[in-house]
């Protein structure tokens, strides 16, 4: 059961590593934060972070101080007045020179005295933003090429007392179209982005973040500078490095091991021999190992500890399904009782399988996930950098969006292959939240070369990412790229059949040959894909890259369709697992009024155009709109029919998602026609990187869309879903609990001018069964008007799930026809009054008549409300209001703006 604690006996301890078998069926311990580190000659660390630099263009223009690092020139130069905001109206077209431009970060530093006494000086640059050259007293100690890696230059010879550093970044755009024009060989596509996007070419040269070049949803700022710490480590002997942990699970025995590896940078002259303790306290667990280190950089330990079997250990579980239990580990390695070096850091015990097999009735694979034993699906979205400067992705930042994330019912999230690897704190975050995380190698949408050096960086970048990231509970797969086994099998970039084969082979070089090689060395713990989409075990059948990875009988599924219908679920596919899906929509007016000015605030102007990076995007919005609504009357002023035209897109990107979610959430149980079985939904995307249109659900600054608060709905442990088949009405119960229920469904059926049912109905107590979709209610919709009094056009159908007389799970709702088509709809009158009571505020809302979509909107006051852009059913409403910053009732009643769908005509 979930949540339940494992016993474990215990075995004599073994000072010699066991090897992994060769499957997925392995626990991970996870390691979350160093602690301290302690010798006798103790290693000294000092800092470069902070706000001591200098950065100058090349040709000396433009000099200031006071520059911040971790940061990048942008950030810089808006801190000093230099440049107004860079998200501003069209400031990502005129500060285009910025990037055009070759910068430098230079400062001083001081050292102690005795400098000298160290037989080893680094420094350490755990991120450099891209390519540049690391001087320190004027003497060249290394270079970059990588923005992924961590560089560690050995600075021995030219360090002293007193130092000077700097490090000259050049132009990454200047460095992509140079090592795209010395590939000359055959080209690797794509060249450049398309025109609606506005940015910069050749993105696939350059181990940077792939969309800081623009993409469909963001701007093209391919930023400069130091973009994490920069740092000297001082050290005799040998310095930590990483230090990892996995656990095993050994089934037969029903007992736990640990695998801890340390890896260090060893300085002395001949290996080491020293003592490896491993202890975890509070589950009564210490052994010490003899192991020697080879006198070089980069020497590894792997020792095993076996679990003693007295105690017990409770698993890491994703949230709604047990807690995220953790424990205290300390590593320490002396040496002759003199060198001692200790870590200690968080632990998290937990096993994930990937499970392909056959499926009866169907052809093809499933494709699942199994956390601890137990079946998940995966609910959730895609997260994409929070911001063009990562400096200002703070914690907070992380904290709102990942906190928003778990509050609209979300279990998982994955890191899309287009932006970074992102921050410890993401992933302790995760951690602590029970989100999973689909972890996406930073390659998406292009080809790449396969020439040595590029290789060779990228098999740095992998391994240096695995070894920060394995140990997190939360990442439970590795994904080589974002869809670009599609992108080959569609042949995206129209490369002639004859040279097909070229690229086919690069490829597998690629994400087979190396990437994959690097993740079975480094981490067995959990499975590996080389893209998404794709066929899972039928690609690798097809050498890596199948026919159709969009092949609803395996993998993973992205789907997008613009044209049709979004209410009609038949045009979705019955996919094993939906892992891309989604519409645009434009943020809302007090978000955009940031960035913009009054003459942008109009649907078709130069700013909405400008801000717009997929090809016929606004267009398309207003088409999928128009199916089902109908856009703001023409008398209004321009800038009401702008708000209300950025509201109505919202409303059609939240019902659209509603019903594709609702639709693969019933799907997991059930072959239809051999297709079914769907475990997982995660919509495109989560967050945004600025203020534009785009298929997010949390705008940039944190507030919610319609859609996020529809998710928390469309999420839940427990709903009913509706669906019409050839004129009849079905509903469905989808339960994530687990455990089963005895519930009843209630049927509610209003007419659109009455606040009170038309017609009530309760079905029989029946058994929700636990983990499950399955239908619980059917009647042919013609039957059910008639009964009701009703036609189409003037009803709504509302029902939930009740259990002992209580409503369990949220209430939905099933529309018979197109708003824009509703007969007897009346302007519902809806009134607000707010209140408070401590630090909440209370919203209450009184309405003449059933109102669909009721938004409230605080302005530029962030906040959540409690529920949002709900069917309002009832004559008075309560809702929760939490700002994010200290306010009063008077700032509130100001700044509150609440309507609905009739209101806008």
């Amino acid at each position: 059961m979930a949540g339940a604690r494992v016993p474990l006996r215990a075995v004599s301890p073994s000072p010699s590593p066991a090897p992994a078998p060769a499957r997925f069926l392995l626990p991970l311990l996870l390691v979350a934060a160093a602690a301290c580190e302690r010798t006798a000659l103790r290693p000294e660390v000092h800092s470069l972070a902070g706000s001591s630099w200098k950065i100058r263009n090349a040709n000396g223009s433009v000099r200031l101080s006071g520059a911040t690092v971790p940061g990048n020139v942008h950030s810089a130069l808006l801190s000093r007045g230099v440049i107004e905001d860079p998200y501003y109206r069209f400031n990502d077209d005129a500060y285009r020179w910025i990037v055009l431009e070759n910068w430098t970060y230079s400062r001083i530093f001081m050292l102690p005295p005795d400098v000298s006494k160290w037989k080893r000086i680094n420094l350490v640059c755990d991120g450099l933003d891209t390519v540049a050259t690391v001087l320190i007293n004027n003497i060249t100690v290394g270079t970059s090429n990588n923005m992924f890696s961590r560089y560690t230059f050995d600075s021995t010879d030219v360090i002293r007392e007193r130092n000077f550093i700097e490090v000259h970044f050049s132009s990454a755009v200047s460095y992509a179209a140079q090592q795209s024009s010395q590939h000359n060989k055959y080209p690797v596509p794509p060249e450049c982005p398309p025109l609606q996007q506005r940015g910069e070419c050749h993105v696939n040269f350059i181990r940077k973040e792939q969309c800081s070049f623009s993409w469909d949803w963001g701007p093209s700022f391919p930023t400069q500078g130091i973009w994490k710490d920069i740092r000297i480590e001082m050290f005799n002997i040998c310095h930590l490095t990483y230090l990892t942990a996995t656990t095993i699970y050994d089934e037969k025995e029903q007992k736990w091991s640990v695998e801890v590896e340390s890896f260090y940078d060893v300085v002395f002259s001949k290996p080491i021999e020293g003592e490896l303790m491993v202890s975890i306290p509070s589950l009564r667990t210490q052994q010490t190992y003899k192991i020697v280190l080879a006198n070089k950089e980069g020497s590894r330990s792997k020792v095993r500890l076996e679990i003693n079997q007295d105690v017990s250990v409770d698993l890491w579980w994703p949230v709604g399904y047990g807690n995220q239990t953790g424990y205290n580990m300390t590593v320490t390695f002396t040496i002759s009782r003199e060198y001692h070096i200790e870590k200690s850091i968080m632990v998290y015990f937990r096993t994930v399988e990937l499970v392909q097999e056959s499926v009866p009735g169907s052809p093809g694979l499933s494709f699942y996930f199994r956390i601890n034993g137990l079946p998940v699906f995966l609910k959730g979205s895609n997260w994409i950098p929070a911001d063009a400067f990562l400096d200002r992705v703070t914690f907070d930042v992380l904290e709102n969006l990942l906190q928003s994330a778990v509050d609209a019912n979300m279990n998982s999230l994955r890191v899309w292959g287009g932006g970074v690897y992102e921050q410890d704190e993401f992933y302790n975050l995760c951690n602590k939240l029970g989100i999973m995380i689909w972890q996406d190698f930073m390659f998406a949408c292009a080809l790449y070369p396969t020439d040595q050096s590029f290789v060779n960086s990228v098999k740095a970048e992998i391994t240096h990412q695995i070894r920060r990231l394995k140990s997190h509970p939360s990442i439970i797969i590795w994904s080589g790229n974002n869809e670009n086994e599609a992108a080959l099998a569609s042949n995206w970039f129209h490369i002639p059949s004859a040279n097909i084969t070229l690229y086919l082979n690069d490829y597998v070089n690629l994400y087979v040959n190396n990437i994959r090689e690097i993740v079975l060395e480094e981490d067995r713990s959990r499975p590996y894909i080389a893209s998404s989409p794709t066929n899972g075990e039928e690609s690798i059948r097809e050498n890596w890259v199948a026919k159709n990875p969009y092949d609803v009988h395996y993998g993973d599924v992205h789907y997008y369709n613009y044209i049709a219908d979004c209410w009609d679920w038949t045009h979705f596919p019955k996919t094993r697992f939906a892992s891309e899906y989604g519409f645009q929509s434009w943020p809302s007016f007090s978000t955009l009024e940031k960035v913009s000015s009054p003459e942008d605030w109009y649907y078709n102007s130069s700013f909405t155009n400008h801000r717009q990076h997929q090809v016929a995007g606004n267009k398309n919005l207003l088409y999928q709109t128009q199916i089902h609504f109908n856009l703001s009357h023409a008398e209004k002023t321009p800038l009401q029919r702008f708000k209300d035209t950025l509201y109505l897109t919202q409303v059609m990107q939240a019902e659209c998602i509603k019903a594709q979610t609702e639709f693969y959430r019933r799907s997991q149980s059930e072959i239809v026609d051999g297709q079914g079985l769907t475990m997982g939904a995660l919509y495109w995307q989560l967050n945004d990187i600025w203020q534009a249109p785009s298929w997010a659900s949390i705008e940039y600054g944190g507030k919610w869309k319609m859609l996020h608060y529809f998710a928390r709905n469309f999420f839940a442990p427990v709903l009913p879903v509706a669906f019409e088949e050839h004129g009849t009405l079905f509903i469905y119960g989808v339960s994530d609990l687990p455990s089963d229920h005895k519930v009843m469904l209630q049927v509610k059926v209003y007419q659109w001018n009455l606040m009170e049912p038309v017609c009530v109905y309760a079905t029989e107590s029946f058994i929700l069964k636990a983990r499950t979709s399955a239908p619980v209610y059917k009647e042919i919709t013609d039957n059910l008007l008639r009964r009701c009094d009703c036609s189409r056009y003037n009803c709504v159908v509302t029902f939930y799930l009740e259990e002992n007389g209580t409503q369990l799970g949220p209430s939905n709702y099933y529309l018979l026809s197109s708003l824009k088509n509703a007969q007897m709809l009346r302007k519902p009158q809806v009134n607000a009054t707010i209140s408070q009571q401590g630090e909440m505020y209370w919203v209450t809302l009184k309405a003449s008549g059933i109102a669909p979509y009721v938004w409230l909107d605080m302005g530029n006051i962030l906040g959540r409300f409690g529920d949002n852009g709900f069917l309002m059913l009832e004559n008075i409403k309560l809702i929760t209001f939490h700002p994010w910053r200290p306010t009063n009732i008077s700032e509130l009643r100001k700044s509150l703006h609440v309507h609905s769908l009739p209101d806008i005509y």
